[in-house]
C-alpha cells in the first residue's frame, strides 16, 4: 500500500508474523515419523530390482560424464580421479547384474558405459594402455 510519500511499502506487524513462522506448526510426532519411515520402506520395497539397478546405473553414467567434462561447465567439472572410480564402479555393476536385468536393459548400460570409457581416454592427457582404463578390467578394452 502507499505511504505518505506515494511510495508502495509492504508493513508487518508482529502478529501476523508470527502467525507464518514455523512455530505455528505442529511438531511431528514419533508415531508420524514412524508411519512416514513405514511408507517409504514399503515404497522401495515395492521397486523391482530391475529398476534399482539400472537407476543406479544411471546415476553412476551421468556423474561420471560430468567428471569426464560432458557438462555445461567442463574447466570447472572435469575430474579425471573421481570419473575413473565412477566408471570402474559402473562397469562392476553392469557386468555383475547384465544377466539378471534382461538384454534389452543390459545392452543400453553396455552403450552409455562404452560412451564414457571412451569420453575419459578423449579428456585424458595421458591416455592409459588398452585394456587399463577405467572399467576395462570388467569389459576389456574399448578401443
Amino acid at each position: 500500500m502507499p505511504d505518505s510519500s506515494g511510495q508502495h511499502v509492504h508493513r508487518f506487524d508482529d502478529a501476523a508474523t508470527a502467525a507464518h513462522t514455523h512455530d505455528s506448526v505442529p511438531p511431528l510426532t514419533e508415531d508420524d515419523a514412524a508411519a512416514a519411515l513405514s511408507e517409504v520402506t514399503r515404497d522401495i520395497a515395492d521397486v523391482p530390482a530391475v529398476e534399482v539397478i539400472t537407476t543406479t546405473a544411471v546415476h553412476l553414467m551421468s556423474a561420471a560424464a560430468v567428471k569426464c567434462g560432458l557438462a555445461d561447465d567442463p574447466r570447472a567439472q572435469t575430474d579425471l580421479d573421481e570419473a575413473r572410480k565412477l566408471i570402474d564402479a559402473l562397469a562392476g555393476l553392469v557386468t555383475a547384474s547384465a544377466g539378471h536385468i534382461g538384454d534389452q536393459h543390459a545392452r543400453s548400460l553396455r552403450d552409455g558405459l562404452r560412451s564414457v570409457q571412451l569420453a575419459f581416454r578423449e579428456a585424458s592427457p595421458f591416455p592409459d594402455e588398452p585394456g587399463k582404463g577405467p572399467g576395462e578390467k570388467y569389459t576389456g578394452s574399448v578401443i
